[in-house]
């Protein structure tokens, strides 16, 4: 295997770490180092040469080979049957659907939401039950990481140059989850998105942080989603993001399924209840000019239609708590993308 990028030598692990802090190659969190051995075992597990083009962000007008991901997967702390999860996202990457420079360098501060799906998200033990978006499995944390990592060390979006973020939010360190398949009321997400259930694929959003919200008094879709509805309308600005996901946790999904809610059921009550007037967006000052009477009777929608809601199933079984994630852009912003994992025969 012959490797293109430069190698370094370092007399101990101590020093070998600093100059991985020093080159910048770090998120500020300590990482592994990335031996030709390692690489290569990443490179093996996703069949790939190291000269293989994985992905070339147009905007930025550079190549993400497969070495310079497997160097990033390694720092990321990885392990090698991770690596074609990684490469799927970094294809979704380059989707000019998501369109890589806005998300990656806007002020508003997005980060890249992943949801895995299909039987490679449980041989890999991810996690899609308790403490979803919280520490504690290798798999979702390193996976995140190594996106993020990937985006800093080879396409160059590093804090306050490329990446602008005014403030940016946790889910920039590691922003990845998998679906829980077996006990969801709907088919597989990536099933909804054209995928056979034996699949393997991973979604990205480009998204703004976790808004939790709790209804333990409502036994009904309509009273859970009620709550969120509420919460959403007026979390960044009606019309501001292209998409919203909505998480349901156990107790939350129990409900759905009693009462037989489809995910058209729920992305049509939340499109319906998520309007919101001119008049209150003026009030809260979220649009410029005072309230008249027009604009109390002009209503607008949190996104353009109900399919913008990308309803998911995870979350531990226990509480009354979900989620929503609101996306990143305006009405013509970045969209939500699924590939698919290849891994070699």
């Amino acid at each position: 295997m012959q490797l293109k990028s430069r190698h370094y030598d370092a007399p101990d692990m101590s020093e070998a770490l600093d100059l991985c802090y020093a080159k910048g190659w770090t998120d500020g969190l300590p990482v592994v180092l990335p031996t030709e051995e390692r690489i290569g075992a990443m490179l093996a597990a996703a069949g790939l040469d190291p000269d293989k083009q994985v992905a070339f962000i147009e905007n930025r007008q550079v190549s993400v080979t497969a070495e310079k991901a497997a160097i990033n997967a390694v720092l990321a702390g990885c392990k090698p049957e991770y690596m074609p999860v990684i490469v799927a996202a970094v294809e979704a990457l380059a989707d000019p659907l998501y369109g890589y420079h806005g998300p990656a360098t806007s002020t508003g501060g997005s980060a890249v939401f992943m949801v895995v799906n299909g039987p490679i998200s449980r041989e890999l033990d991810m996690n899609c039950g308790d403490n979803l978006f919280g520490p504690g499995w290798r798999a979702n944390a390193t996976i995140g990481r190594a996106v993020r990592l990937i985006m800093r060390n080879t396409i160059g979006t590093l804090p306050g140059e490329l990446d602008r973020s005014s403030l940016g939010h946790p889910g920039k360190y590691t922003f990845c989850i998998a679906e829980n398949e077996t006990e969801s009321p709907w088919p597989p997400l990536h099933v909804e998105r054209g995928f056979k259930r034996e699949q393997n694929a991973v979604t990205i959003m480009a998204a703004l942080g976790v808004h939790q919200f709790s209804n333990g008094l409502s036994s009904t879709p309509e009273g859970v989603l009620t709550t969120a509805c509420a919460q959403m309308r007026i979390s960044a600005g009606t019309g501001r993001q292209p998409q919203y996901a909505l998480v349901f946790a156990g107790e939350h999904m129990a409900i759905m399924a009693k009462a037989g809610w489809t995910r058209d059921d729920v992305r049509r009550f939340c499109f319906e209840h998520t309007r919101i007037s001119v008049a209150e967006l003026k009030r809260i000052k979220l649009k410029d000019g005072d309230a008249g009477a027009e604009d109390e009777a002009t209503m607008l929608s949190l996104v353009q239609t109900p399919q913008d809601f990308l309803v998911i199933a995870a979350g531990g079984r226990a509480g009354s708590q979900s989620a929503y994630i609101p996306g990143w852009g305006g009405k013509a912003g970045s969209q939500s993308v699924t590939k698919e994992i290849h891994r070699p025969s």
